[in-house]
């Protein structure tokens, strides 16, 4: 679920707010980078735990209207086929996505149930509602289609729950993409057969992503004032108050990972703090920060001592 990009921008968030020296003790600071990453997997739950949530009131729905006093014929035998969606009863059916609920403690929905009945309601005043009540019989494909679309463009991109969670958790926000790009993949491509682990997948490919994440938080850490002086020199005819902050931490983290990471290669460390950049930071940082890499790089590689290994040498 997790890739490289999304752990560098969770370490610059943890840089950024870091406030000691490099001898001060920030194990804190450490602990906080992995809860912040860890709890992008919650994220993950609770977007999954909506589909279901949204099922369930879809089945309340139909029980009230069979209950009216003046039920219609449509009241009394309605369309069940939003309801037995075959995709949704995998999800509903999936016991270690089940336990993962209950080991996460993922109840918002019960407590924040208004936000099930906007997506609800968003859902069932759709075109792609309507069209696919057309018919009271559907495949798994059709189902597994309709999920995929109803979640693409009408949960992911919906605004109050966007609100919500930015509410929530401000760190989110960042991770929703990935998220999303995460749960529409596992959509897209289950299947009836799919494994009981399908819809729990691992935070970090490996282990190696993980002491990426704390390898690249400390030896930043760390090196700060030599990775300062190199910063300085390429920066002398800049006003140091001009240098985004923002800016700043990300030229560290790209020098460290230069210099300390022998298997990544070279532009693919520079490739993806321009991408950061662009996201994160001014209009003009990327084209900054390309700059002063590039001197560094070629003063590295003329005296030797850019130390690339394995991978790192492509």
């Amino acid at each position: 679920m997790l890739n490289r990009r999304h752990i560098r921008v969770k370490v610059m968030q943890t840089m950024y707010a870091f406030k000691g020296g490099e001898s001060d003790d920030f194990s804190k600071d450490q602990k906080f980078l992995l809860f912040s990453i860890d709890n992008m997997y919650n994220l993950y739950l609770l977007l999954l735990s909506l589909l279901l949530e949204v099922q369930k009131r879809a089945e309340d729905d139909l029980q009230k209207k069979q209950k009216k006093h003046l039920a219609t014929k449509e009241d009394k035998d309605p369309n069940r086929k939003f309801v037995n969606n075959q995709l949704l009863k995998l999800l509903s059916d999936n016991f270690q996505l089940k336990n993962q609920l209950e080991i996460h403690n993922i109840n918002n929905w019960e407590l924040d149930g208004e936000y099930v009945d906007v997506i609800f309601k968003a859902i069932t005043s759709s075109d792609l509602y309507q069209e696919y009540m057309k018919t009271k019989v559907s495949d798994f494909k059709e189902d597994k289609d309709f999920i995929v679309d109803i979640f693409k463009d009408i949960i992911a991109p919906n605004d109050k729950l966007y609100d919500y969670l930015e509410d929530k958790n401000l760190t989110w926000l960042d991770d929703l993409p990935t998220v999303n790009t995460t749960i529409l993949k596992l959509l897209r491509n289950a299947k009836t057969t799919s494994a009981e682990g399908y819809f729990t997948p691992k935070l970090y490919k490996d282990a190696d992503d993980k002491q990426y994440a704390i390898d690249l938080f400390r030896k930043t850490l760390l090196n700060r004032s030599t990775l300062n002086k190199e910063i300085e020199q390429k920066t002398q005819n800049w006003d140091a108050d001009r240098i985004a902050n923002v800016d700043y931490v990300l030229l560290q983290l790209a020098i460290c990972e230069l210099k300390n990471f022998p298997s990544i290669p070279v532009k693919v460390t520079i490739n993806e703090y321009l991408e950061i950049a662009k996201e994160y930071s001014t209009p003009k940082s990327s084209i900054f920060i390309n700059g002063i890499l590039d001197k560094l790089v070629k003063e590295y590689e003329d005296g030797g001592t850019l130390k690339k290994v394995g991978r790192g040498l492509l």
